[in-house]
């Protein structure tokens, strides 16, 4: 099953963003509006759903470590943090090339721009608060505890197209966007998404390799084990 999961999802993620990629590079419509420009949501928002995702993995697995003590959560935490700040950066980096054709500018301190990269280097920063903290058990915790608190960012960077006076589009539904623009949205959203679980998968057992090593041995099943 674990070799089959090791090659099945790349496999699936790769298959998808091709034909996602293929589809709305050269079959979906030109957009009325933006043009050509605006095929980069192929990438732009899949890319900004799965980060989102991503983080909510890691303040859902730090709640649970926080109850339960389980290494398996906080080594999950980590992984889908990391995975998440590489979305996340993909996202910003998108939506900066997106927004130089459209706005004029690469960057503005528009309410969504500026959350989602309140979001992006929040992450990041917990991601090194993990690597200056050397004892296990205070690392989860603190960890734990400053996912928690950052993750707060997350549906202001949802909402803040909704609630502020914003350069950057209210969300878009499928019964807002051409149906010939939909489809290819939704294979390249499960390629980004199969995408995240693969290397959240990967960078798992890499973090559970490495506890191995600073443990010494795996803790007893019950006590703060997998």
């Amino acid at each position: 099953m674990r070799k089959l999961l090791d090659v099945g999802l790349p496999m699936v993620a790769l298959t998808l963003l091709v034909v996602g990629g293929y589809w709305g590079l050269f079959v979906a419509p030109t957009e009325r509006e933006m043009g050509e420009v605006y095929r980069i949501i192929y990438v732009h928002v899949p890319a900004a759903w799965v980060a989102m995702i991503a983080f909510t993995v890691t303040m859902i697995a730090s709640v649970t470590y926080l109850f339960n003590g389980r290494w398996g959560a906080d080594i999950l935490a980590e992984a889908s943090a990391e995975v998440g700040v590489f979305f996340s950066v993909l996202v910003l980096f998108t939506g900066s090339v997106w927004g130089k054709p459209t706005w004029g500018v690469y960057w503005t301190w528009d309410p969504r721009l500026t959350t989602a990269a309140i979001m992006t280097f929040s992450f990041a920063g917990y991601l090194a608060l993990r690597h200056f903290v050397d004892v296990p058990e205070k690392r989860a915790t603190w960890a734990a505890v400053t996912a928690v608190i950052i993750y707060v960012d997350i549906p202001l960077v949802w909402f803040s197209v909704k609630w502020w006076n914003t350069l950057h589009q209210v969300q878009s539904s499928p019964q807002t966007v051409s149906s010939e623009m939909v489809m290819p949205l939704r294979i390249s959203a499960f390629a980004f998404l199969f995408a995240y679980l693969f290397f959240t998968r990967l960078r798992h057992q890499i973090g559970r390799q490495r506890l191995d090593i600073e443990l010494g041995e795996l803790p007893p099943a019950g006590m703060r084990g997998v």
